[in-house]
């Protein structure tokens, strides 16, 4: 194993250009964490709003990267021999700790989740993130068959994975887009009627009495918005943070109609042993064609100042993979 490694570096907040590539040892393993050689990095909408800035206990330089999958190349966990292909999420991953835009990441043992698969590592790694977000937030709703669902922020990774769920749930599914290129991404994954924001049909065109659930991936700028699309007594989760995390001069009583049920869903509650057999499951339904990764393109490291310039651009329609 090299002493060093390549990695992309936050050097501190500003625009994509503070992402820069460097040299660093690779990190010396220590008690209760385990050496990861990444093979694949999913890149996420949070990785970009850090690098921007607006994660205030995040302390440059840092090494991004909320998510990855790789092999455990130094263990000190029996249950993860080297060789073990792992994933892992979220748990400060790239925020308190260097993440995944790296040849290798140090991590938690209890942050590694166990994978067996014959997928390709870089479609395993669109897939951890993505994926038990969108499983995570469809259990918050409380998603039954035969019910309509509402995703805003549809082309998102986790807009396209929420519709590939509800597909196989018989759950009839509508979604909203900005752009009409991005509908073909929508229909793929099985969504029925595609919004587009240009105003086109609406929801109340399609659904007069409403949706019964609306998964918001949009945030901030649009949650008070779904409770008033979402049908009376039916339930809205907020899951995602397109627009931002924080709803100002928010008022519950004015803005919740009576009856109707306002959730969110974090992925943090589905890191390392709590979401490690929802993954594998997750993964089996990706090899049997149930599921699609949703993969928009996969990068280099070399790309990763262009990578986020496309994220942040609105440009993706799924997820960006990042292959050291």
């Amino acid at each position: 194993m090299s002493k060093t490694m390549r990695a992309a570096v936050c050097v501190r907040a500003g625009g994509p250009e503070v992402l820069e590539i460097r040299e660093l040892p690779v990190p010396a393993v220590r008690a209760g964490w385990s050496l990861v050689r990444v093979e694949g990095a999913g890149l996420n909408r949070s990785e970009l709003r850090t690098r921007q800035g607006h994660s205030p206990t995040v302390r440059f330089p840092r090494v991004l990267g909320i998510e990855c999958v790789g092999t455990v190349a130094a263990s000190t966990d029996p249950r993860l021999p080297e060789g073990t292909t792992v994933a892992a999420v979220m748990g400060e991953m790239g925020r308190e700790f260097d993440g995944g835009y790296a040849e290798y990441a140090l991590l938690p043992n209890p942050l590694l989740m166990p994978v067996t698969t014959t997928l390709p590592r870089e479609v395993v790694a669109a897939l951890p993130e993505t994926y038990l977000t969108a499983q995570g937030a469809l259990d918050a709703l409380g998603i039954m068959p035969g019910r309509r669902l509402l995703i805003r922020g549809g082309t998102s990774s986790v807009g396209l994975a929420a519709a590939s769920i509800a597909r196989g749930l018989g759950v009839e599914t509508a979604a909203t887009t900005r752009s009409r290129s991005k509908i073909s991404a929508l229909t793929a994954a099985g969504v029925h009627r595609v919004l587009v924001d240009d105003g086109g049909p609406t929801v109340r065109s399609v659904w007069p009495d409403g949706p019964d659930y609306v998964l918001d991936l949009v945030g901030a700028d649009t949650a008070a918005d779904s409770l008033r699309l979402v049908r009376r007594g039916g339930t809205v989760c907020v899951a995602g943070s397109l627009s931002g995390w924080i709803i100002p001069d928010f008022e519950p009583i004015a803005k919740i109609p009576s009856g109707t049920k306002l959730t969110a869903f974090h992925s943090d509650d589905l890191k390392g042993g709590a979401g490690a057999a929802v993954l594998q499951r997750i993964v089996r339904e990706v090899e049997a064609g149930r599921y699609l990764p949703h993969i928009d393109r996969v990068v280099g490291l070399d790309d990763i100042v262009a990578a986020h310039r496309y994220m942040e651009n609105d440009e993706a329609a799924g997820k960006l993979v990042l292959v050291p």
